[in-house]
């Protein structure tokens, strides 16, 4: 076996078998479970909210009482003196003060703590029937008018292409489900690059700081030495995005003939899925993996004690989350914003931004090709530039912080090719 394989594979076994490495693995999966439990648990032991009603209204009042939900129930209160006695003493959870004499009908929320937003919200719509109603009375109008009038507008978004003679034609818009799985990538390459850029900028930086470099590269060339470590970190990633696959794979085989699984795919076949968008957006998250990998291991090389690291991994997570907000943020409300339109172009965001926009389709294949190819070469030139300056600083040791050793390691790298 080569050294490169063997420094790889030390570095592969030595992270896969800690137990850091086991919890990353584990904590999605806990969390799934502690989010299932949970919520089975909540069907079977919340208790009813009963709500306390005063109104002005008694006729209404007793129409809402009869009237079940599964948050919640009306109780009639005599008088909003006794709501605040009973909710003081805990007979209820809330009361609601409502008020139909004027045109408008008024309703007001009393509570010491929040219902939760969606009992909340199902008070909103009810108030909104209820003033509906009122209206119509008013208005003579019957329930089928009513109806009529709080019918919504039927809207409909066909996509279009030109056929070489001019001619449009009509075709599937797939740009929903692109769109969540564009965000579902973008969150993963995030959450990687958070996690693995401090632990390839530890790797790099680990043996520089225990001043045993001088016995390594007695045995192996300096570069050599650099891409092993980088591989070997690179492939954990990999490993844990395989068993996450694995994972996915097993539980949609188990869960897939699920009424609520069946609901969310209904309608979706292999051409919404497979096709240029899926391939591209794969091809720019294992791009972005590998630039920022490669960043991270640049940055980890040119600090001279390992609990540099920290502060050395900073400004890789800056960048990170300027090409993770500007995607999210812009790529769903104003695609067709310059800023997204430069900013997809541009090495190290472009991973997270150009998979948003072919989502949306607002870029050919041929601008996601050119923006392929930049980033493709800029990670080329990166990762030699990065191997070549391990080399020049393995051995310098400064205490000026990252950019005064970017520095002299470059000036390094100078006299070096003025020797050569």
């Amino acid at each position: 076996m080569s050294k490169f394989w063997i420094i790889a594979s030390d570095v592969y076994k030595k992270n896969v078998k800690s137990a850091s490495f086991v919890i990353m693995i584990l904590v999605p999966f806990i969390v799934m479970g502690i989010i299932y439990a949970a919520g089975s648990l909540a069907g079977g032991f919340s208790e009813e909210t009963k709500v306390g009603l005063v109104s002005d209204n008694q006729e209404l009042a007793s129409q809402l009482a009869k009237s079940k939900t599964e948050d919640y129930t009306f109780k009639i209160v005599s008088s909003q003196k006794e709501a605040e006695k009973q909710l003081k003493e805990k007979d209820i959870e809330a009361f609601l003060v409502l008020n139909t004499e004027s045109e408008q009908v008024q309703g007001k929320l009393y509570a010491e703590s929040s219902l939760g937003t969606m009992t909340e919200m199902m008070m909103s719509q009810m108030l909104n029937g209820l003033q509906s109603s009122l209206s119509a009375s008013k208005l003579n109008l019957t329930a089928d008018q009513l109806a009529s009038l709080s019918q919504p507008a039927n809207f409909e978004k066909t996509k279009v292409s030109f056929d070489d003679k001019g001619k449009m034609m009509t075709g599937e818009d797939n740009t929903g489900i692109q769109s969540a799985m564009s965000f579902v990538i973008t969150i993963i390459l995030w959450v990687i690059i958070i996690t693995y850029a401090s632990i390839i900028a530890q790797e790099i930086a680990s043996e520089k700081g225990t001043r045993i470099m001088e016995v390594i590269l007695s045995s192996t060339k300096a570069q050599t030495h650099f891409y092993g470590k980088l591989t070997g970190v690179i492939l954990v990633a990999l490993t844990q995005i395989v068993i996450y696959a694995a994972a996915f794979g097993i539980g949609y085989s188990q869960l897939k003939n699920l009424d609520m699984v069946k609901g969310l795919l209904e309608g979706l076949s292999s051409t919404n899925i497979l096709g240029s968008f899926l391939y591209f957006t794969l091809i720019f998250f294992v791009l972005g993996v590998l630039v920022y990998s490669v960043l991270a291991a640049l940055c980890g090389s040119l600090v001279s004690k390992p609990e540099d690291t920290a502060k050395a991994v900073q400004p890789i997570i800056y960048i990170a989350m300027i090409g993770y907000f500007i995607g999210i943020s812009l790529g769903t409300t104003d695609p067709q914003n310059i800023v997204i339109k430069v900013s997809s172009y541009i090495p190290l965001i472009s991973s997270f931004i150009m998979p948003i926009r072919l989502a949306s389709e607002t870029v050919t294949n041929t601008g996601a090709m050119i923006s392929v190819l930049i980033l493709a070469v800029f990670c080329v030139l990166l990762t030699m530039f990065s191997a070549k300056l391990y080399k020049s600083n393995v051995l310098v040791y400064s205490e000026g912080g990252v950019m005064k050793s970017l520095k002299q390691s470059i000036s390094i790298l100078r006299n070096e090719r003025k020797k050569q």
